[in-house]
């Protein structure tokens, strides 16, 4: 089985859309989508990951059902409650009335996660201080027992950290997501934290990634992946990469946000 994990253009996160520069690459990348073999197409509810789909999947002629689970990794920390936990986060904004706004939980500092082993740690991490303050486990187990199910419907049935394969499967389907949510579901598949995927990669928009079943014995099949956050498509129409989910390569640099 073969899994493509295609993220949104790049955003206009106020309005739930594209940008102009995002529209540009949803249409690059569907140029590319009749060679890619997408197979069967899932989309995010979200208006971004919608609006990036509608440019392939018109291209292949195509639609796409829409999955809840595929739309953004929504866990957030509530510092109103938690004040101390502001030590894990930076440039914390403020709403009118002085209180603390929503922040998305895995958005951390390096220097406060680094040094805490069991967010490297595949299990221990559901132990970690922000499990305690948060909706995390809650919204991770949601989208994980999303994707499990889905793959069971698919022939593949998750015991322990593998899979149990009760109807092998070369088809394709494709997930038309985001990043956060995109790390949650290679953690899984890959038996990794998800916090490791969160900060060690940056899945530039409308990038490509691709994961297929390893059948080493039969019975049992395992995850691998392909290819990260491919953007040769940009390259192929001389679109540089959106720089939405990454921060600044030097602190001093403030076109960039850090």
């Amino acid at each position: 089985m073969r899994i493509l994990l295609i993220r949104h253009g790049d955003p206009d996160y106020d309005n739930d859309t594209l940008t102009e520069k995002g529209r540009r690459e949803a249409a690059l990348l569907a140029e590319a989508a009749p060679h890619m073999n997408l197979g069967t197409c899932f989309v995010s509810p979200l208006g971004r990951a919608q609006d990036t789909a509608a440019y392939s999947l018109k291209k292949i002629g195509r639609t796409a059902e829409t999955i809840d689970w595929l739309e953004e990794f929504s866990g957030q920390i509530d510092l109103n409650r938690h004040p101390e936990m502001e030590k894990a986060y930076q440039n914390v904004r403020r709403l009118e009335d002085g209180s603390y706004a929503p922040r998305g939980v895995w958005d951390m500092l390096p220097s406060y996660w680094t040094e805490r082993p069991e967010y490297f740690d595949r299990e221990k991490w559901r132990e970690s201080e922000i499990t305690c303050y948060t909706n995390v486990i809650e919204k991770y187990d949601w989208v994980t027992g999303g994707l499990d199910a889905f793959l069971a419907d698919h022939g593949y049935v998750r015991e322990r950290n593998h899979y149990r394969v009760e109807r092998a499967s070369t088809e394709t389907v494709t997930f038309f997501c985001h990043f956060g949510v995109t790390c949650v579901i290679l953690s899984h598949l890959l038996n990794v934290s998800p916090f490791v995927l969160w900060h060690g990669l940056a899945l530039a928009p409308t990038s490509v990634t691709e994961v297929v079943t390893e059948e080493r014995q039969r019975g049992i099949a395992s995850f691998r992946g392909l290819r990260v956050g491919d953007i040769s498509h940009l390259y192929a129409g001389h679109e540089p990469a959106s720089f939405a989910a990454r921060f600044a390569e030097v602190y001093d640099d403030m076109e960039h946000r850090h």
